[in-house]
């Protein structure tokens, strides 16, 4: 794969890590293919890496790559056949007085202090946990490709924000997080109906939601969303409706 900068085509090489522990699933090892360099990839390369199974992590763009496990799916919604079942419906209408605003990548203290309070609630103990201002940083605000911040309010307070990239063939929904007190309110389903109601206004055909791991109980409500499509071997296929 290659990406033209200046009239001159640059090569995009890939390199597989070294082993290290699970994050999703315990007692695993795994390990991931990077693609570098970082600054050749543009909004324009990384639409034709997500198609591939790629995800981004701040600059870092990779794809799981283990020995002897494929438990992460990329998986995918197609918007304009999306329809919301009733649990979903009820969240949305729930959370219809939520204000939001599309902001560039730039630090806000209160944005910092919802991820820390969330990290804090939900990942405690992970690596994230005790992300100071500058992990955040590198985390959430840098981008070499086309990335926003959605910000949700209600009645002025902060309560969920959303780091998004746009593709050339739909959004990509990269990290979110809310108000860890309130986990019950159903703001993550309110945040992937938003999303889809954007891709749609933007006539984007596909919200991409990362990777679903049936093992993985923080990963499982995205099979939730239906029809959803997932990758293998290569092609995008509809989800069997068991998984």
């Amino acid at each position: 794969m290659s990406h033209r900068d200046a009239g001159q085509a640059v090569a995009i090489h890939f390199y597989a890590t070294a082993p290290y522990a699970c994050s999703y699933l315990d007692d695993r090892q795994a390990r991931s293919q990077v693609a570098i360099p970082a600054e050749a990839i543009d909004a324009t390369v990384y639409s034709q890496l997500v198609k591939l199974g790629f995800r981004r992590s701040g600059l870092y763009t990779y794809r799981p790559y283990c020995d002897s496990c494929q438990a992460c799916v990329p998986v995918r919604l197609p918007v304009a056949a999306f329809q919301p079942n009733r649990s979903q419906r009820r969240s949305w209408k729930r959370l219809q007085e939520m204000e939001m605003q599309l902001l560039p990548l730039e630090f806000r203290q209160d944005h910092y202090q919802l991820y820390h309070r969330y990290q804090q609630s939900r990942h405690a103990g992970g690596g994230m946990a005790d992300d100071n201002v500058q992990q955040y940083s590198e985390f959430i605000l840098k981008s070499g490709v086309d990335s926003l911040l959605a910000e949700f309010r209600l009645h002025g307070e902060l309560k969920m924000v959303s780091l998004i990239d746009r593709l050339a063939d739909g959004l990509s929904a990269v990290y979110t997080f809310y108000d860890p007190d309130e986990a019950q309110a159903g703001y993550g389903v309110f945040n992937v109906l938003w999303q889809v109601e954007l891709a749609r206004a933007w006539q984007l055909p596909y919200l991409y939601l990362g990777y679903w791991i049936a093992d993985c109980r923080k990963m499982t409500y995205k099979s939730q969303y239906r029809p959803l499509e997932c990758l293998q071997d290569g092609r995008w296929v509809p989800m069997p409706a068991a998984a």
